[in-house]
């Protein structure tokens, strides 16, 4: 995982049962650090784990700020954070692409700006794993958090943490362990030794993505083949995106919650919309029995949910989309989106 991260240091990259345990961790040990009126900013259109680890630390005297988006654009406004940050801001915690909107928030830009204020950022990077290549050196986010199971591998969590920021902490494993020991101070238990060995799947899996596609291509290296590779997966999801919202657009009753164009610059294929009359949850179930795997709701990004007005529409209906995904597929979906809408 340290070569999917993009860090340098095996010590960087701590595994876990999952983001959410992960973060809850996380926010336990660095808030040792903090005192009470120190502040931290999270965002309305996080999913809950990297905003209730937060949030809950404002019983220990943290101020808790929210940066929002622009309920208009469905994006985040960087002077709107600029004038949330302040001197007592000892961290932003923020998603990198939204499990709802599907949309590719400007993170190296982010984290220039909290960097200068003189804070730390967290970015979960679950909903960005499986369709973009993380690269914490060049997006230089403090802490960066994934789901490996997103990434087409077993059921657990990593997060990455500068490591001069790790060394820093007190741990939440015993006491022998010193504030040297990372990951370990961080993996109380230890990992579950069998998930974790076959974590090496996922790069055996992006390598060979890559060779089947370019069987001539002399890159050497898991890292360069993860770069090639998920150039071309975000190139099909892109057409993919395109397609399913190039017919949601021609539904006056449909809302797209989030960007209206495919372009792999701004979006990943995660589509998420609302029907006029029909709620969310009543569309799902009709298409179910066409076996056609939608779903509906908040998908525990409960805020911006609520701040968009969509709880009485039982949230909204999700299309999430990967790069194992067809036009063929796509095409199926829309014809029984076309009996229903």
């Amino acid at each position: 995982m340290i070569r999917h991260t993009g860090s340098g240091d095996p010590k960087e990259v701590i595994i876990g049962a999952s983001t959410t345990m992960l973060l809850r961790i996380l926010s336990i040990c660095i808030s040792r650090q903090w005192e009470r009126g120190d502040e931290v900013i999270v965002t309305n259109s996080d999913h809950e784990a990297n905003v209730s680890c937060w949030t809950d630390l404002e019983q220990q005297g943290i101020v808790i700020k929210t940066w929002k988006i622009n309920p208009e654009t469905l994006r985040f406004e960087m002077n709107d954070l600029r004038d949330l940050l302040t001197d007592r801001t000892r961290l932003v915690a923020m998603v990198h692409i939204s499990n709802i909107l599907g949309t590719i928030n400007p993170i190296k830009e982010v984290a220039a700006m909290v960097h200068q204020a003189g804070a730390l950022l967290c970015v979960d990077g679950v909903a960005a794993a499986p369709h973009r290549l993380i690269d914490v050196q060049e997006s230089d986010p403090d802490f960066y958090v994934f789901s490996t199971y997103k990434v087409f591998g077993p059921h657990l969590g990593v997060l990455y943490g500068k490591l001069d920021l790790l060394l820093e902490m007190e741990g939440i494993n015993h006491y022998f362990f010193t504030k040297e020991d990372v990951p370990y101070k961080f993996q109380p238990g230890n990992v579950n030794f069998e998930l974790t060995y076959s974590l090496g799947a996922i790069p055996a899996y992006f390598s060979e993505l890559h060779d089947h596609h370019f069987p001539n291509d002399p890159s050497t290296g898991s890292r360069n083949k993860f770069r090639t590779g998920y150039d071309l997966i975000a190139g099909h999801e892109e057409q993919l995106a395109t397609k399913v919202i190039r017919y949601l657009e021609t539904k006056s009753v449909i809302r797209i919650i989030g960007e209206r164009s495919g372009s792999r610059e701004v979006r990943v294929p995660t589509i998420s919309f609302v029907h006029d009359q029909l709620k969310s949850s009543g569309i799902v179930t009709r298409v179910d029995p066409s076996r056609i795997g939608i779903r509906y709701g908040d998908f525990y990004a409960k805020k911006i949910i609520r701040d968009l007005g969509l709880e009485e529409q039982d949230g909204v209906v999700r299309v999430s989309l990967v790069h194992y995904n067809t036009q063929e597929e796509v095409g199926r979906l829309i014809e029984v989106l076309e009996t229903i809408l």
